[in-house]
């Protein structure tokens, strides 16, 4: 289908087929500080499980249009859409009505493109959005498949843990398959490592490693071991609002800063 478009927001999935390695807290915290940066962001909750929209004090009893609407067509994303306490960032909010969206999907023949017709439509230019991060669920299942077909790249947070580059190469499979069949202009956009902890030999490994194998595609900020990146989303708020003067909230803000400068460079040399 081809659509006209008047805005061109960067779309960013942020994806690991791994559980428990910073992603819903990334999409968050990197949202609201490109919130504050000045970048009006929507943060599409493509998790079942919902934690991204609790994390931003969307209730589940106002969450009455949701990304499962977006996908099935019921409704478009302006309509989705809602306001969250950050000024400038945006929510479309899950339920785990989403958990059978896997097998309500199966019977559409478009339904690895139905998150990117959504997203994709003309109407969406009223938001005014410069970037769009989509949180994807802890698994490649086909509302993962649809987050990368709808993007232009993917985040990779990747926890500083032992095994952690093994469960990247299933990912980087995934992300080539979708740019040789759907989508050729995927790319990852970085790798960021999570959960880093300086004074652990380990983490200190990880990333040589990651560094070494993957050179400019981790992003030069870590974001670091931090109590106050796992209370904010219990206070409803991104650590940014919760504490700004922590070292999690300014790792975020500085990987924000990092995200925009790369944006700007490859758009310039696609110009």
């Amino acid at each position: 289908m081809n659509i006209s478009r008047t805005t061109n927001p960067k779309i960013i999935a942020v994806a690991n087929q791994k559980g428990g390695v910073g992603k819903t807290t990334t999409t968050i915290n990197l949202g609201a500080a490109l919130a504050k940066q000045g970048h009006r962001t929507l943060l599409i909750d493509l998790d079942p499980q919902g934690n991204a929209s609790t994390g931003l004090g969307i209730d589940p009893e106002n969450r009455l249009v949701t990304t499962y609407d977006l996908l099935s067509g019921e409704a478009g994303p302006t309509e989705a859409a809602q306001t969250t306490n950050v000024e400038d960032l945006l929510i479309i909010a899950a339920t785990t009505d989403l958990s059978s969206a896997d097998m309500n999907l199966m019977a559409n023949e478009k339904r690895s493109f139905m998150l990117h017709d959504a997203i994709h439509q003309p109407s969406i230019d009223a938001l005014n959005l410069d970037y769009i991060l989509i949180d994807c669920p802890p698994s490649l299942n086909i509302l993962t498949v649809n987050a990368m077909i709808a993007s232009d790249s993917v985040i990779v947070p990747l926890q500083s843990e032992f095994f952690a580059l093994e469960g990247l190469s299933q990912l980087m499979l995934t992300v080539r398959e979708v740019r040789q069949t759907a989508n050729p202009n995927l790319r990852i956009e970085g790798v960021v490592l999570t959960m880093y902890d300086k004074r652990n030999n380990l983490s200190q490994q990880v990333e040589e490693d990651a560094r070494s194998n993957l050179g400019d595609m981790v992003f030069q900020t870590v974001i670091p071991r931090n109590v106050r990146l796992s209370e904010a989303p219990s206070y409803a708020l991104s650590a940014i609002d919760y504490d700004p003067a922590s070292k999690g909230s300014i790792a975020y803000v500085d990987l924000a800063k990092e995200l925009t400068k790369r944006a700007s460079h490859s758009d310039r040399k696609a110009s």
